[in-house]
């Protein structure tokens, strides 16, 4: 059994992230099994390295070990780029130039990962590409080629075999962007798929804000020939007012609780897990 941690360097860890860390380490040790740390950071425009470093701090402060060496997804660009060859020697990825306000005034429905994107440039060929457009992944051409039924397993909340179907894909996430405008950075989608086939894991858990994208997952496991892993989605860590943690509003950090005294034992116990 094989599991991992993977946070992004976009900030300061909070108790959310303690919360899922943990989680992620006693279930591996509930399962004899091992948890690794990966660095999310194929966001070139928000990924800092001070984060990261501060995430050996937290995480190694909570008392927690992984093995080494960590893998780091910006170190790994020509992986990402491969796979993206792979998806449009199939004929399944279509370059798109709409911003998320052209997106938003085209009408576009909320859905499980932001706007469903309603197709403005599925009529492209990979060959208009321009500097700068992003590449998508349409689905309805990616699911035709699927002959055997997708479906993942589920062993947190809500356990149970859970099917993956087309008609689920374009209604709540679209045609996903799986690599980014401008930058040119390899989605997270893409990036965590592939990386969890390289480093063979075979549980998956996570929080469940993620698990509404766990059908493209599969979907794109499928089309690479990956193995499906095993998923554990669990709660997530409220604020006052009931909404989830996050750094983008400034969630109460680990580091800060550390300054403020806490100890590890405290902030275990905070959120749940001794």
């Amino acid at each position: 059994m094989k599991t991992r941690f993977a946070p992004s360097p976009t900030g300061l860890l909070h108790l959310g992230h303690a919360y899922s860390a943990l989680t992620v380490w006693s279930h591996a040790q509930s399962l004899g099994g091992t948890a690794l740390l990966r660095i999310e950071d194929t966001d070139s425009t928000r990924c800092r390295p001070e984060y990261e470093a501060a995430i050996y701090e937290d995480l190694s402060w909570l008392g927690l070990k992984w093995p080494e060496p960590v893998l780091r997804q910006s170190d790994h660009d020509d992986a990402y780029t491969g796979v993206l060859g792979q998806l449009v020697t199939m004929g399944l990825l279509y370059p798109c130039n709409c911003s998320r306000k052209v997106i938003a005034a085209a009408g576009a429905k909320a859905g499980a990962d932001g706007l469903v994107y309603p197709g403005t440039c599925r009529g492209r060929s990979i060959k208009s590409r321009q500097p700068g457009d992003a590449l998508r992944l349409n689905i309805a051409k990616a699911c035709a080629r699927i002959e055997v039924p997708m479906r993942y397993e589920e062993t947190g909340m809500k356990p149970g075999i859970y099917r993956v179907t087309a008609k689920k894909l374009l209604e709540r996430i679209g045609d996903p962007v799986l690599q980014r405008r401008q930058t040119g950075d390899p989605a997270y989608h893409l990036a965590c798929v592939h990386d969890d086939m390289r480093q063979e894991i075979t549980h998956v858990v996570r929080g469940s804000d993620l698990r509404a994208m766990t059908p493209l997952h599969v979907l794109l496991q499928t089309l690479l020939g990956y193995r499906t892993p095993l998923y554990y989605h669990h709660g997530l860590i409220l604020d006052e007012q009931g909404q989830r943690l996050a750094k983008i509003d400034k969630a109460k950090s680990i580091a800060k609780y550390r300054d403020e005294g806490y100890t590890p034992a405290q902030i275990r116990a905070m959120v749940g897990i001794r």
